[in-house]
């Protein structure tokens, strides 16, 4: 079941456009992950699908309700959703009063406050912090403390804009696991944006991409992450290797193409003959001699030419007749003993090589 359905949605503010063509729908019970560079509208897309504000243009369904059509039945279709900012927002009063405010407002008896708010401080942790003054706790204990004030309200729908943007690893990963525990047990239906790819990676069934203004590919995230539909999506998700090439051959499910100097094959079927190749680094094996056990359609000599550490990895750029990054561990360069100009071997298998068009 699809629970907010957005097609064609824009939004501008003045001259400015923000958002435009925006398609994109959240299953009931999933995780959906929406990433993107800095500015390209992911905010502003969750603070509509909220219905904070609303769109310039374009069709909005929420529970199956017509947001355009429907205006007078937001406020019930906002109490089903809760939004959890980048910065938590808390107020000068105790844990508790902050995460009962919500239930105050909705005219909650006081009893069911009382046994609301307490479940809620347990699920996040907080429970010794009740009578505490909010102000006075870490920026992740306030950010849980704004969670919790979400969460007390039993919304279907959780919002999350850059939850973590602003914490520390452990804060952060408490926050997660507060969210995957609450879609895992309560059947909770997520939407986060976040900056932090492997975030996405880790707790998304889907993944949005968001790239100047509207969402450029939607799909689990090893699709998105190892088979970009373009080059701007493939940048965006860390890919060390984009090179153009030209398609000289098919033949049994497999796609060779020329770039520079080197042949590569591929099982991508070629959107074009002149296409761009996509290699992430960590699918680039290297090795000291020839490996006679290698189960790669791709194996040929290279040298090495550049060594640069990014810990707690390193990227090795490799000539083999064109120039490929390697992303190997730091273990493993010091295991080869690897240095600039040493001759090594190189492997890759068919199916990391990804081939898509290329831009001008």
């Amino acid at each position: 079941m699809v629970v907010i359905e957005a097609r064609n949605i824009r939004k501008s503010y003045g001259n400015l456009q923000v958002l435009h063509d925006v398609d994109l729908s959240v299953r009931e019970g999933e995780v959906l992950g929406l990433i993107g560079p800095s500015g390209s509208g992911k905010s502003t897309l969750l603070r509509i699908l909220d219905l904070i504000e609303p769109p310039s243009g374009g069709e909005l369904s929420i529970f199956g309700v017509n947001t355009v059509e429907e205006y007078s039945r937001w406020l019930d279709l906002r109490r089903r959703m809760g939004m959890l900012f980048q910065r938590p927002i808390v107020f000068n009063a105790s844990v508790y009063d902050n995460v009962a405010m919500g239930l105050r407002y909705r005219g909650t008896p006081r009893a069911e406050i009382d046994r609301r708010v307490k479940e809620a401080l347990e699920a996040v942790g907080l429970s010794r912090y009740i009578r505490s003054r909010a102000t006075d706790l870490s920026g992740g204990e306030q950010q849980r403390v704004a969670l919790s004030r979400v969460l007390v309200t039993d919304p279907e729908i959780l919002i999350l804009d850059e939850p973590t943007a602003n914490l520390d690893p452990g804060s952060t990963a408490t926050i997660e696991a507060i969210v995957m525990r609450m879609n895992r047990e309560e059947g909770m239906t997520v939407l986060i944006s976040t900056h932090d790819l492997m975030q996405g990676q880790r707790l998304a069934h889907r993944v949005a991409v968001m790239i100047e203004g509207t969402v450029t590919q939607v799909g689990p995230p090893r699709e998105i992450f190892y088979e970009p539909k373009d080059q701007k999506i493939a940048r965006f998700v860390g890919v060390q290797n984009i090179i153009p090439g030209q398609v000289i051959a098919r033949e049994g499910g497999l796609t060779t193409v020329e770039v520079k100097e080197r042949r590569l094959v591929s099982v991508t079927p070629p959107p074009a003959e002149e296409v761009a190749v996509a290699i992430r680094g960590e699918d680039i094996s290297l090795h000291r001699r020839e490996p006679g056990y290698e189960e790669a359609e791709n194996l040929f000599p290279a040298r090495v030419t550049s060594i640069e550490p990014i810990a707690p990895f390193v990227n090795v750029t490799v000539d083999c007749g064109c120039d490929l990054v390697a992303l190997v561990t730091a273990r493993r360069v010091e295991a080869l003993g690897l240095r600039a100009g040493m001759e090594v071997w190189v492997s890759l298998q068919a199916k990391a090589v990804h081939l898509i068009p290329r831009e001008d």
